[in-house]
Parts: structure tokens; sequence; C-alpha cells
């Protein structure tokens, strides 16, 4: 039975399609074109599964025509299960029933990433880096869907589960709870007069935990605000405006969107008087500041409301909304950019004109186009995330660093720095030093760690150019020269990026013996981008020169 209705849920999604694209102007434009792809599509659809040599499976048949179909487009457009679908709705509105912890899955394991403090997972002694193999007898290398979704259930149910700790196994009882994913995870007092916010997401909740955050810091004294957006993802836009709203007065344009569908061309203004439109203002962002993150922080630059700090955010200028399909399943479509007040759209990537390996183009930094901000008429430039006012090395994510976090190097060396020395017990005593640098290069070239360079692509192109045509024995010798140059390039060049790769280290470790909120409170004392916050919020002369 669940057979039939995989089929007919299937089928029917490209029917549901041409209605759905029926309501827009465009549709009607192609409908005949649409009418005929989709009976095309039904038919060969139906022959394959009727017809094939082997037995077919229709669901993994038409989950791939999905992929195929999608895969030339940008890639947030994308198509959910109910149970994906069921994860945004938890995602937005920040509560949700399971283990209390961030967990990511690796082929046939599930990775706890880190576990949050007194919430389940904590309180049964799992910790950061442990790999859960089996979950209420059900073998995780056996387990073909999301094994994620194992770990949540009802309130107060149990489960039980083995894993692999440093190698040995061990197994432990969990107890699930209901839990609270709060936008604002931390604040609190820089200085005497600074306060400081940590925004992590823009759910439903984000405008009003970041307001209650700064009453609360306002009633400790603060007089000027911090607000982090470092690593924040984004979420709702409706909440990047009322966020902006806090700061920026009534009837100010936030963002636009722009789309060739009529109907999504809006302007999005602030609604309220501003919570506080005074309070001196410096945001936080990095690399992985995007969508959201860079409404607010691009509408606070674009009215020069408060001083930008930190690396160039990712660069998402696209709206995504989504469209229901049958049985609970839905389809998310990128229907718009969107443009900050002084008309900069922010997005870094050209998924509409590809490169001839099929990737996505990124700006060039000669193609930025200069715009002026409302008030001081600052130039301001798009095309690449938002570019901080003030810029720090310690911020950055540079091609280097990001292939770290993809193979998950600065996460496994954490891992194993924190087994090996298990005497730290002081935060304010812990230091990353130099030596420990050190060892990390040594470790990650022990490991084996590699990542291709666009140079190294392109030579590695050309080099099959020349197979083809029979000229490799001619260059073979230059060729692996010039592999091994690039090789003591990447070497150096992980050197080169100390700063950012010796920050990103030691937020992970520090959170390993001391929790998400140990980590904040460490930062407010020595990391490079809070501590220059402080200083341009305490230089006034400083602060005013930036703006104007």
């Amino acid at each position: 039975m669940k057979g039939t209705i995989n089929i007919k849920r299937q089928i029917l999604l490209p029917i549901l399609g041409a209605t759905i694209f029926f309501t827009t102007a465009s549709f009607q434009n192609d409908f005949f074109e649409i009418a005929k792809q989709i009976e095309i599509f039904t038919e060969m659809y139906k022959q394959l599964n009727m017809n094939y040599v082997d037995k077919t499976n229709p669901a993994d048949l038409m989950d791939n025509a999905i992929e195929g179909m999608l895969s030339d487009l940008d890639p947030y457009t994308k198509y959910w299960t109910e149970q994906e679908v069921e994860k945004s709705i938890i995602n937005r509105r920040g509560a949700y029933t399971g283990i209390g912890a961030v967990v990511s899955t690796r082929k046939d394991k599930v990775i706890i990433v880190e576990p949050w403090k007194d919430h389940p997972a904590d309180l049964a002694g799992l910790k950061a880096g442990d790999e859960i193999i089996e979950i209420d007898g059900v073998k995780l290398a056996d387990y073909k869907e999301n094994a994620g979704d194992l770990l949540k259930g009802s309130a107060d149910t149990e489960l039980n589960i083995i894993y692999k700790r440093q190698g040995k196994e061990k197994t432990a009882t969990l107890t699930r709870k209901a839990v609270e994913v709060n936008a604002v995870p931390f604040y609190e007092m820089a200085t005497p007069e600074i306060g400081y916010v940590v925004l992590s997401k823009f759910n439903a909740k984000a405008t009003r935990e970041t307001k209650e955050a700064i009453a609360a810091l306002k009633e400790k004294g603060a007089t000027k605000i911090i607000l982090d957006l470092r690593g924040n993802p984004g979420g709702l836009l409706s909440e990047a405006v009322a966020v902006s709203n806090l700061f920026i007065e009534k009837d100010k344009l936030i963002t636009s969107t722009k789309s060739v569908i009529e109907q999504y061309n809006k302007t999005y203004l602030t609604k309220r008087s501003a919570y506080d439109p005074d309070i001196p203002v410096a945001v936080l962002i990095n690399g992985r500041s995007a969508s959201a993150s860079e409404i607010v922080s691009g509408s606070i630059q674009d009215y020069d409301r408060g001083v930008v700090i930190g690396a160039r955010s990712f660069g998402k200028g696209l709206v995504q909304r989504p469209k229901p399909l049958s049985y609970g399943t839905q389809v998310k479509i990128t229907i718009s950019r969107y443009y900050t007040p002084s008309g900069r759209c922010i997005q870094a990537l050209d998924y509409w004109n590809r490169d001839e390996d099929g990737n996505a183009v990124r700006t060039k930094k000669e193609d930025y186009k200069a715009f002026k901000t409302v008030n001081s008429g600052r130039t301001v430039y798009d095309g690449g995330g938002v570019q901080p006012d003030i810029e720090l090395a310690s911020a950055a994510y540079s091609p280097i660093t990001t292939a770290l976090l993809k193979e998950n190097a600065i996460f496994d060396y954490a891992t194993d720095y924190y087994y090996s020395h298990p005497q730290v017990s002081d935060m304010d005593s812990f230091r990353f030093t130099e030596s420990d640098f050190n060892d990390f290069v040594s470790w990650i070239e022990k490991r084996g760690f590699d990542f291709d360079t666009e140079t190294e692509s392109a030579f590695a192109q050309a080099f099959k150019t020349a197979e083809k045509e029979e000229l490799d024995d001619d260059i073979s010798t230059s060729y692996k020269a010039m592999q091994a140059a690039i090789n003591n390039a990447k070497k150096k060049d992980i050197k080169d990026k100390k700063a950012e790769i010796m920050s990103l280290l030691t937020d992970e470790i520090v959170k390993r013996y001391f929790y998400r909120d140990g980590l904040y409170n460490y930062q407010l004392k020595y990391n490079a981008e809070i501590l220059e916050a402080v200083n341009v919020l305490e230089d006034e002369g400083k602060y005013k020169r930036i703006l104007k």
C-alpha cells in the first residue's frame, strides 16, 4: 500500500506543479509548452516503470528526476519531503522535542556536534565528537533514511544508543524533552556601558528576544550595543525587517524584492517607532552571516545607523518561498532577489551564468557597483555580501579555512585536543598558542588533508586536454613540478591564514570545555572582533568619523 501511495504521490507531483504554475502570468504565456513537456514526462515515467529490463523503484526514479530538474537552478530551490517540511516548521517556531544537541549525519553514523548544557544528551554524558552507531536497536550503517530523525520523538520517551568515543564503544539511555531554540542564546554586559547581544537565527522569536535582551542590558546601564550576527544563516524576512526596526525609525525602507513575476515585487518598510533610534550600535558579521543577517547589517549600514565590523558576509541576495505540493510535501522556490535601502543586491554567486565546469560564477571585485548610503552618502558596494566598515583578518573565511571546515578538520582536531588536554579547567587561563597551531598543522598533514584550488583545477583540466591531444608526454614533467609548487603554496597558505584558523580552533575548543555560554563569556574578554567593537563604541570620535 505504501508503495502505491508513493507512486501516486510522485505521478501527481508534476500535475500539481502545472496547477501551481498556472496561477502566474508567465505560465499562461507558456501553457502549451509546459503542458506538452508534462505529458511527455508522465508517459516516459510510466513506460520506464512498466517496461524496464530490471525492477525499478518509482520513488527513486522520481526523486532523481526532481533532483535533475533543480540541479541547474540555485541551491536554495529545493524539493522538501513531508519530514523536511516539518523540520522547517520547527526551525521557524524555535521549539522541538528531542535530545538537545546539534548533530550531523555522516555516512553510517550520527555525530554529536554540540550538546546543550543540562539537556538530555548532556545529562546522558554525551560529548561533541561522539559517533552514534545504533539507535534503539537500529544499526545506522543499515539505515537508509535520515538517521537523525530517529533521535526525535514524543516528550519523556526513552531511547537507547550505542556510540563510539575515541574508538571505544559505549552505551547510553536518553529521555527526550521539549527543547526551546532561542534566537538570542546569550546577552551580557561587555563593559559597564556596552551591552552585547548574540542573535543566532531569525526564527519567529528573533525580534522579541532581541528587544528583551537590549531592554535588560539597558537596565544594567548599557548606553551602547554590540549586535553579533556572526554565523547567523538567516531565516524569516519579516523578522529581519522587524529587528532592523528596533534601531531604524518608522516608515523607512529596509529591503525591496524584485522578480520577473510582478506579484513578488515588494517593498518592506519599518512599521513601528524604533525601540531606540539613537543608541550607538556595532554589528558583527562574517562569511557565515547570510540572508536575513545581511538585510539587517545592510540596512544599518545603508542608513549610517551603526558600524559594521568583521569580514564580508556570505552574499545571499535571494528570497525563497515554499509552495505546497500533494501529500504534505513542498517545493521551496527562489522567487526574487532582495535589495538593501541604497539599492544594493549583495548576491555573490551567479547561478544563471555558470563556468564551463557548471559551477556558479562569483562576482568579481572589479565588477562591484558603487552605491551611496542614505544619510551620509558613504560609498558602499554590491555583488559580494555586505562589506564591513572595519575588516578583521580573524573574522575572515578564506578558501583554505572553508575547506578545513568542510572536511571537519577544525571539529575533529578539537575533539582530539579535548581528550589529550584533560587538565583545562579554568577558562580565563586557556589560550590556543603558537605551539598548538603548529601541532594542528602537523596533525592535518598526517591526516592527509587536501583541497583543490581554482588554479589546481584549471591546470588539471588543461592536462586532460593535453592527454586528448596526445601532448601529455611533452608536458608531464612540467605538470608534476607545477603540482608540487601548488602543494607547497597550499601549506604556506595555511600558515598565512593563521589568524582566522586560530580563531575558529579557539572557539571550537573552548566550547568543548565550557559549553556555548562559556564560549560567549570567553569571547567577551578575548575575541578580536568584539574587542574592536568595544574600542569603536568607546571612541565616540572614531565612531562618528566612520559613519560620516
